[in-house]
């Protein structure tokens, strides 16, 4: 494994951790490191990240996945207590605040993705336990048996429609994902046990370990903790749902029967090849090959020729898509040009 994923993901927590602290230049510093640093490492060196044999062992991938894990374990309770003391100035507070979201949502948000679909049980463990840390849980769920099984056709609520705004994506995509989740889960586990399939629901646990982990909050920073902890979640949440409305915006598959579709392929998945933020964010741009195969560890992930490109990379695509103007302008011109169906109405 390239120790450029170690480096490009562990590396702005010196910054994060030393703005949460000491507020002032650090702050700054923090922010920069998760923004300027990512997009001038990309534009200025022209480089695609090795892909790794696909048939070997990464032992080292998984040591550094549970590193991000423990990571966000302890960043998380230190943020929040940090923007709850008050030791902090406005400008820190936003800065760091703005910083360690970028993080967890780009780095943390990756890694947990990488673990749920570990074979590995502990490994799987710790990816939901990563997702409902950041009140997120359902997604285990709702991705691996939802969005996996139902990619780039009208079934998954992940998939953004082509005319389709990030934010009205997002009300679509959070409830909707969270149903089809426990739909899912509820269908497969009456098979195996029958009318006792709800002492087995994992949904439990997702929500539990979600009002848990707020009462935590609550009982041991206060009032301010919960509101500085839920905002938290939610910036890293958002960061969730804008890698799946960009990595698939407009992709559709042909229905060649009812309900029967076409099978995945890497024209379903919008990549980015930019080597930097591929490696902070555990190559999760390269996402056509993670939908051809979903249990390939990250280093082994390659850039199929036949799946769309972005234009720039998923960082700066994310924040194009936060302009519904900016968005469209960039991206529906090459979604006409793949032949998709037209706009939403």
């Amino acid at each position: 494994m390239s120790p450029v994923f170690a480096f490009a993901s562990l590396f702005p927590l010196i910054p994060i951790f030393g703005g949460l602290s000491y507020g002032g230049w650090w702050a700054l510093a923090a922010m920069l490191s998760v923004t300027a640093l990512v997009m001038t490492l990309d534009g200025l060196v022209h480089w695609v990240l090795p892909t790794a044999d696909p048939d070997a062992e990464f032992p080292a991938g998984d040591a550094l996945s549970v590193v991000i894990g423990l990571a966000q374990l302890i960043l998380i309770p230190f943020a929040v207590m940090a923007l709850s003391n008050g030791h902090l100035s406005g400008l820190a507070s936003a800065a760091t605040f703005y910083a360690a979201a970028m993080w967890i949502g780009q780095v943390g948000n990756s890694n947990a993705h990488e673990l749920i679909h570990r074979a590995a049980r502990p490994l799987r463990r710790l990816g939901v336990t990563l997702l409902i840390s950041t009140l997120y849980g359902h997604h285990a769920s709702a991705h691996t048996k939802v969005h996996h099984t139902w990619v780039a056709t009208p079934n998954d609520p992940a998939t953004a429609r082509y005319g389709e705004s990030y934010y009205r994506f997002v009300r679509r995509h959070w409830i909707g994902s969270f149903r089809a989740g426990h739909a899912a889960e509820r269908t497969l586990l009456q098979k195996r046990y029958g009318d006792d399939w709800k002492r087995h629901d994992p949904y439990r646990v997702y929500v539990g370990g979600a009002l848990f982990c707020m009462a935590l909050a609550l009982i041991f920073v206060g009032v301010l903790g919960l509101i500085w902890y839920v905002g938290l979640a939610l910036a890293t949440q958002a960061q969730f749902m804008l890698s799946d409305y960009v990595q698939h915006y407009g992709l559709t598959r042909s229905e060649r029967a009812p309900g029967k579709y076409e099978p995945v392929s890497p024209a379903h998945s919008w990549d980015a090849p930019h080597w930097y933020s591929g490696a902070m964010m555990l190559n999760a741009p390269r996402h056509a090959a993670h939908h051809a195969t979903p249990a390939r560890p990250y280093p082994a992930l390659d850039l199929p020729q036949d799946a769309p490109r972005l234009p720039h990379s998923l960082p700066i695509m994310a924040a194009l898509a936060m302009s519904p103007t900016l968005w469209k302008r960039k991206m529906d011109h090459r979604v006409r040009k793949l032949n998709q169906p037209g706009a939403v109405a």
